[in-house]
């Protein structure tokens, strides 16, 4: 349960931290930097995700193989 947990807390962080590079990027006129750096997080979360939910479909596959 912890890794849950601290993988939550992950994802928050980095949605918190891209928000706030988003705001002063597009405070400073860079609004197409702004995007970019957007895309590049939503990017990682995304990896992020998918690695946690390939470890959940492992877990559900020795579950009912019985391996």
């Amino acid at each position: 349960m912890n890794l849950e947990v601290n993988a939550i807390f992950q994802i928050a962080g980095i949605g918190i931290i891209i928000a706030m590079i988003h705001t002063v990027l597009k405070q400073m006129g860079k609004e197409d930097m702004a995007h970019w750096v957007t895309v590049i997080g939503f990017v990682v979360v995304l990896f992020m995700v998918v690695r946690l939910l390939d470890q959940l479909f492992q877990q559900i596959k020795s579950i009912f193989l019985f391996q």
